[in-house]
């Protein structure tokens, strides 16, 4: 992913295409993964379950196989969680899927799950996102002072990618912003960042793993991150307007065409540009107020509790969500 991210993306496009019944390729890369995973299989085996949720597609092939196996007869549903769907996530049998998307679902469709099967639930992030905030308060809470945009740049739970030049570019930014930095659990960027000099006229916090996402988000005016589902889907849960920087070819790529496309989002492919952008955007009040009102538009913060309803159907249950 560091390294050669477009390699994984020519293999990301590569295994979405058609298998002939023949096609020896999924069998060998199942078997790979299968003999990892003993521990799973007993896990699965070990006792009747109500139902199976997976949010990769990874179990949910192990799963299917053991049911087809007749080894396990227990409901299974597979959550997807980008806003595209791929022919890797069509596992049958499956008694039902979620998608972030009717074009996620129009997808899995073209790869033979029936439509009945399919619900468009958006992708479920914390419940916490559902409530409303009030950004003012937000701001009080979380330290920002504001009176000037405030700009979150994230770096996802690992802390990975050009996160220290993407944090040179934004303090390259001639409008005086308050900039907050998530840096995840990447102990040495954070110590890397909190040492680093940046202009008089911005102010910067530099945070590491944090469980207050909600409310920086409600209190920010701009979102600098790497598209991926969750992270995506909380911002527009938020109404974040979304600067998008480098983002991995494949999933976050097809992510990155979905917030372009509903006018969520800009997108900057250098970083050396990134400071110009960014300039632009912010003295767009229009513009950047029409990517918050998309991102709204698109926001699905329940996307959770549906998800859970549909579970408790297949389980059985009829208790209330």
């Amino acid at each position: 992913m560091n390294k050669a991210p477009h390699v994984l993306g020519l293999i990301y496009d590569y295994l979405d295409k058609p298998r002939s019944k023949n096609d020896q390729r999924d069998k060998l890369r199942f078997l790979v993964e299968k003999l990892n995973l003993g521990a799973l299989c007993d896990l699965l085996e070990c006792k009747r379950w109500d139902v199976i949720v997976s949010t990769h597609f990874l179990p949910a092939e192990i799963i299917a196989s053991l049911r087809n196996k007749k080894k396990i007869r227990t409901p299974q549903m597979t959550v997807t969680t980008d806003f595209e769907t791929h022919r890797l996530w069509v596992n049958q049998p499956c008694d039902h899927y979620t998608t972030a998307t009717e074009e996620g679902a129009a997808y899995l469709e073209h790869w033979g799950v029936p439509g009945e099967d399919v619900s468009v639930t958006g992708i479920p992030i914390h419940p916490i996102f559902s409530q409303e905030k009030d950004p003012a308060a937000c701001m009080k809470r979380q330290g920002i002072k504001g009176g000037r945009p405030v700009l979150l740049q994230l770096a996802g739970g690992f802390g990975v990618g050009p996160i220290q030049q993407i944090f040179e570019a934004l303090c390259s930014v001639e409008i005086p912003i308050e900039l907050i930095v998530v840096t995840g659990k990447n102990a040495a960027l954070k110590k890397k960042l909190d040492a680093a000099k940046f202009p008089a006229r911005h102010r910067v916090t530099i945070l590491g793993f944090t469980d207050q996402m909600d409310e920086l988000m409600a209190a920010a005016d701009l979102v600098v991150t790497k598209p991926g589902g969750l992270t995506t889907s909380e911002a527009l849960a938020r109404g974040c307007a979304m600067g998008i920087v480098n983002p991995i070819p494949g999933q976050e790529s097809r992510n990155s065409d979905f917030l372009l496309e509903h006018g969520c989002a800009i997108k900057i492919n250098n970083v050396a540009t990134l400071a110009m952008k960014i300039e632009r955007l912010l003295t767009d009040d229009g513009r950047l107020d029409a990517l918050k009102r998309n991102a709204s538009k698109r926001a699905r913060p329940r996307a959770a509790f549906d998800v859970v309803s549909k579970a408790m159907e297949l389980a059985g249950s009829t208790m209330p969500v």
